[in-house]
């Protein structure tokens, strides 16, 4: 196989690793409002009460019961036997892909075990927790460090390098994601453009269905290793019994 692959994933493949999704039906996040932690506005409101918000999240990432699932792991093979052929471009910050070894991955969202320096833009590792009495490591100012994480209201990451792959891919693939939030809802259609074949796996149609010419439906941890499966044409892999 030469195909060029990219795989969009968002909150469904890492819910069945204990990640909580972002929102759910009541438009909270773990029991918060999403203006009070997701906004540049909340950050400039109360940034100890958002830095509080994004350390317990750093917590529950470093829970030993918080591992890479098959879904992650056949996604890190299929680039491994394809190299230089997949992205990953994925909506969630945890660092699951990484973790299950894939490499060629864009956290379009931000990474949650980051922070940036808001002087000079610079990222340095969360290693510990963030409080706006702490001095940036990288311009020494007290309270400069704010989560890696793009906020409602912000810009995307990497979209222009996101929509040059698009372009010239031959495969898209969208995992565990609605399909109601924008941009990454428009990847399909820029990827149909380009002349890609284009598939869903998801826990359940999504808002974009109908543009996909192929989809199923079911948990990523069945429907992933299966498909990658498919694409190795490897009906022998191990994928599905890691």
């Amino acid at each position: 196989m030469q195909e060029r692959i990219v795989i969009l994933t968002g909150a469904g493949i890492s819910a069945e690793s204990g990640i909580n999704t972002f929102r759910d039906a009541g438009g909270l996040w773990e029991n918060h409002r999403i203006e009070d932690v997701a906004t540049p506005e909340a950050f400039q409101r109360d940034p100890h009460g958002v830095q509080s918000f994004y350390n317990q999240r750093r917590e529950q990432l470093r829970d030993p019961a918080i591992q890479p699932n098959a879904a992650h792991r056949a996604l890190a093979e299929l680039e491994q036997s394809l190299p230089g052929q997949v992205l990953v471009v994925t909506q969630n910050v945890d660092d699951l892909h990484e973790r299950a070894g894939s490499r060629n991955v864009i956290h379009m969202h931000g990474e949650l075990l980051k922070a940036r320096c808001q002087s000079t833009e610079t990222l340095v590792p969360a290693d510990r927790d963030l409080d706006p009495a702490l001095s940036c490591t990288v311009c020494g100012a007290a309270g400069c460090l704010r989560p890696h994480v793009v906020w409602f209201g912000e810009m995307p990451l990497e979209m222009e390098r996101i929509y040059a792959t698009l372009a010239g891919c031959e495969r898209f693939i969208s995992i565990g994601t609605s399909g109601n939030v924008y941009p990454a809802a428009g990847f399909v259609a820029e990827a149909r453009a380009s002349g890609a074949h284009t598939t869903e796996l998801n826990l359940e149609p999504s808002e974009q269905l109908t543009a996909f010419h192929e989809h199923r439906h079911g948990r990523a941890t069945e429907l992933v290793p299966a498909y990658v499966r498919e694409l190795l044409g490897d009906t022998s892999a191990t994928l599905s019994r890691q």
